[in-house]
């Protein structure tokens, strides 16, 4: 296995898609990052990047509309997608928000691992299940991170990562639980373990394939 490392640092916005068929050419592969609008997904997206202004934070969660390219390098992207269930929201946008995640999460070739932020605090609420449970069917890697544990203690944050571990299993699939805190950047070594694995893991098997095509 190759260990070329992955330059998080490098990410550079592309462009806003208010759909799929407004996205980037679907080659290469995609990471994308999905999780309620208080999750803190765009605080983290920030922080494995080291670039505070990467992805806009808003102080009204449930402004992000659009589905977000970060390109890391040629062929190997980071993906914000839609912040989902947030009360404020009108009913019409959310569907619309549901509507574009849905299509993007079930058609996208590229889409190689799915990272579901959840506050450590408030994890597991029904929609974050859907999205676990859909990723499972569909043999998606994913990495649930539990974002704030800088807010709990650590006996507390363990407590929680191995409950939510528990939870998980039951839905199969290769989902793992890792805790994260963007304002004390614990986790952060480890999250990027992961992303890297996924993104130079499709290298390999993708030269293979170039092959056979011939």
């Amino acid at each position: 296995m190759h260990n070329k490392p992955i330059n998080f640092n490098s990410a550079r916005f592309i462009t806003s898609a208010p759909d799929i068929t407004h996205m980037p050419e679907d080659t290469g592969v995609e990471i994308a990052f999905a999780g309620r609008s208080n999750a803190g997904k765009s605080s983290a997206l920030n922080t494995i990047t080291q670039q505070k202004s990467l992805a806009r934070i808003s102080k009204t969660p449930g402004r992000t509309q659009l589905i977000n390219v970060f390109e890391l390098s040629e062929g190997k992207r980071l993906i914000d997608l839609p912040g989902y269930g947030y009360a404020k929201v009108p009913q019409e946008m959310k569907r619309k928000w549901q509507e574009a995640l849905s299509i993007y999460l079930q058609q996208r070739e590229s889409l190689k691992g799915l990272v579901v932020l959840m506050d450590i605090r408030h994890p597991l609420k029904d929609i974050d299940q859907q999205l676990l449970e859909w990723a499972s069917d569909s043999q998606l890697p994913v990495l649930a991170l539990l974002t704030k544990c800088d807010k709990l203690k650590p006996g507390q944050r363990n407590s929680e990562v191995l409950r939510v571990r528990k939870a998980v299993a039951e839905f199969g699939g290769d989902i793992r639980v890792e805790s994260f805190s963007s304002l004390k950047t614990l986790g952060l070594d480890k999250t990027k373990a992961i992303l890297s694995e996924w993104l130079l893991q499709e290298d390999e098997s993708g030269a293979a394939t170039d092959g056979d095509t011939q």
